[in-house]
């Protein structure tokens, strides 16, 4: 009973703060990313790399002359890449098969590349949750819809006997979770009174270094104005702890909770369980890492979850639907002899010489960039709205969105009103030739892409280099925010969503135009090399860690590997047609059907282990830590690692206050012998300030009675 006793006492006090990155000094680099996570992106980049050297090497030395010198003189070129694209091979050519054999090679080398890859992170990702035992999270669930006990309507002791009973030697403790809305409001005041207080002494400092008098009116206002300020902030600092005393007293509790286990066999056996007849009741996961948590998710209940999905869903689609007149747009200027047909003020280009060229071959690529940029940020703030419960599962279900949509505007989208502008006459007299205009506006497109790729990497990657968003946002910030100076560095993780689709993007372009068009090969290449060097200076040296997945993004990553290849495929077999080799097209399908085994036997051999502990290993190292005497001291952190952040010790607030501007303001006020202060009217700022601490007592004072 005292065991027992110890372990609720543990569950309802306020545990300390759990280890949180701090801040960089300003000038300095970020932390380094965890060598798991650096050899994963680099790691993927590489397995490009790979896949388009072979593919063009193939390509170039193989396809290349296969096309050239295989011209149907009766046919006409329209496009510059004609001659060296498959749409130079004339129909029902034997030729076709060497284009055949050289789709199955990369299939299969694809293939065997993505199985490789898959394995590697999968071992690695096992040895990395091995050598870094210590993490919280694999000690502790999120248990969520815990009903409410009958006998002491709270959800907590529900917890304590629900778990003590079901799962009695491995269960060690619980941290409820509480509204805390109240707490936030007020820490985000404090929070600001802090930063007025900072910028008032930079101010006040300022002021001493350029030898303005100390009797002077405007060092007497901003001494006093600071001393208010630290009153004020003082009174917050009281509030906010009575109120954190009254949620620890279980006042507001939510039907929410991270549950601690002895040991890792015990966490990751109730992980794969279900607890109740109801599975909406007591519904457990594997804890996200602490860092990782979504807090203000957490109090969402479960049931509307699929509302918000299906929100988010439809804002996606709408903006991908929206985004579809631009992209249109962008194509009209690419195809500049028909734009000049139905826009005939376009021809006042061809006035100024070297314009043309500029306007249809760079113009439409940057634009179309330019629209894209700010994709990613709108998917995440989307993805935010939909209630996962860490910011990993966040970034992942806006990289989802966001590659679906590129897929969408970007690569069809693009092809498709290439050929609308391009034959729209024949389109709309022989509307059931649409799918052979389509399947055809792949070769004719294979122009703009390698342009979009030249214009990608070169403004792309000059932009990840200079950060102009976030120079940007800062130097707004520091307009809006009363020009406040090196608060901390400007440091975020890294942008995934921003990164991963597009790779992805250009990866699945590359494999469409493999056999279609490889002279495109090499301009990939070039990408991904330069892609390579941006991107792991910027993992080392620039973006800070602010959480680690152990390679839970590379399942989506292999998703979309697998629809480029079916989009390789799929176009074959359209192309094959075309050109009147149906037998060409009868052979694809069986390479179709391939591929789709291979991807569900990743998903049932691979997968399983990204999403659950395997028992295997959770015993393991249960058993490496008793050898090493760390069991204990393991678990007993992870049942302090899960505190709400406003719920943390507000002593920082105090940190802020010092009584170095009391005294200087009493100085000031003696020395000068300027009494008259104290009984002339008081200024509006000191007023104001004077009514809001007033209201903080009084909110205190309430505070205490309910208490």
């Amino acid at each position: 009973m005292a065991h027992e006793d110890a372990r609720k006492n543990k569950c309802c006090h306020v545990p300390d703060a759990p280890d949180q990155p701090q801040p960089l000094p300003s000038g300095t680099k970020s932390f380094r990313c965890p060598r798991t996570q650096k050899k994963g992106n680099k790691s993927f980049l590489e397995g490009c790399i790979t896949f388009s050297f072979v593919s063009s090497l193939i390509g170039l030395v193989v396809l290349l002359p296969v096309n050239y010198f295989s011209q149907d003189k009766s046919s006409g070129s329209y496009h510059s890449l004609d001659s060296l694209t498959i749409s130079n091979i004339r129909e029902g050519s034997d030729l076709l098969w060497v284009h055949f054999s050289y789709l199955c090679f990369i299939s299969f080398y694809g293939i065997y590349l993505l199985h490789k890859e898959y394995k590697g992170i999968l071992v690695k990702r096992i040895q990395q949750l091995k050598s870094m035992r210590q993490r919280s999270d694999q000690f502790t669930l999120l248990v969520r819809e815990i009903p409410l006990c009958i006998e002491h309507k709270a959800h907590g002791c529900n917890v304590e006997h629900f778990f003590s009973k079901y799962h009695p030697r491995t269960y060690h403790s619980y941290q409820i979770l509480s509204d805390v809305k109240e707490l936030d409001h007020l820490l985000k005041k404090a929070k600001s009174i802090m930063g007025k207080i900072e910028e008032g002494r930079k101010k006040f400092g300022f002021l001493n270094d350029k030898r303005e008098p100390l009797l002077s009116y405007t060092s007497q206002q901003n001494a006093m104005k600071i001393a208010l300020l630290e009153e004020k902030l003082r009174k917050y600092h009281d509030i906010i702890h009575n109120l954190q005393v009254q949620t620890a007293a279980k006042h507001k509790e939510l039907p929410v909770a991270f549950v601690t286990f002895k040991s890792r066999l015990g966490a990751a056996l109730a992980s794969q369980s279900q607890h109740s007849l109801n599975p909406l009741m007591w519904i457990t996961e594997l804890a996200p890492e602490p860092r990782d948590v979504s807090w203000k998710n957490l109090a969402i209940p479960v049931r509307l979850l699929p509302i918000r999905e299906f929100g988010v869903i439809v804002g996606a689609f709408l903006l991908t639907i929206f985004f579809a007149i631009p992209v249109t747009a962008v194509q009209g200027i690419a195809k500049f002899e028909k734009l000049k047909k139905w826009f005939p003020p376009a021809m006042a280009i061809n006035m100024i010489p070297g314009l043309s060229s500029i306007v249809t071959g760079y113009l439409p690529s940057a634009i179309l960039n330019g629209f894209i940029y700010v994709v990613p940020f709108a998917m995440l703030a989307m993805a935010k709205l939909a209630g996962c419960v860490s910011r990993s599962n966040e970034e992942i279900k806006a990289c989802n969105m966001v590659f679906y949509f590129l897929v969408g505007n970007v690569f069809f989208l693009s092809l498709l009103s290439g050929s609308l502008l391009d034959e729209l006459e024949e389109y709309l007299t022989h509307p059931r030739n649409f799918p052979s205009h389509l399947a055809s506006a792949v070769s004719a497109q294979a122009d703009f892409f390698a342009t979009y790729i030249l214009t990608s990497g070169l403004s792309g990657f000059s932009l990840e280099i200079l950060q102009p968003g976030l120079l940007s946002w800062d130097l707004l910030k520091s307009c809006l925010c009363c020009s406040r100076k090196e608060k901390e560095a400007y440091l975020y993780s890294l942008p995934h969503a921003r990164i991963i689709p597009f790779i992805s993007l250009f990866l699945l372009i590359g494999m469409v135009y493999a056999v279609v068009a490889p002279l495109l090969l090499p301009f990939l290449i070039g990408y991904f090399c330069l892609g390579y060097v941006v991107y792991v200076n910027q993992i080392e040296d620039v973006y800070a860690t602010t959480y680690d997945t152990f390679g839970l993004y590379w399942p989506h990553i292999h998703h979309y590997i697998i629809i480029g290849i079916l989009l390789m495929q799929v176009t074959m077999i359209g192309l094959f047609g075309l050109k009147s080799k149906p037998a060409a097209s009868i052979s694809t399908i069986p390479l179709l059907l391939i591929t789709l085994y291979f991807n569900e036997h990743c998903k049932s051999r691979f997968l399983p282990t990204f999403h659950c502990y395997p028992i295997q290993e959770a015993m393991e190292n249960d058993e490496l830590d008793e050898k090493s005497d760390e069991l204990e001291v393991n678990y007993e952190t992870a049942a302090d690692a899960y505190c709400l952040p406003c719920l943390q010790p507000p002593d920082f607030l105090l940190a802020s206050v010092s009584t170095s501007t009391q005294q200087l303001m009493r100085r000031l006020l003696v020395i000068g012998g300027i009494y008259s202060l104290l009984i002339s009217p008081k200024s509006q700022f000191e007023r104001n300030i004077n009514e809001e601490i007033n209201k903080v007592q009084g909110a205190s004072k309430s505070c205490h009675k309910q208490v």
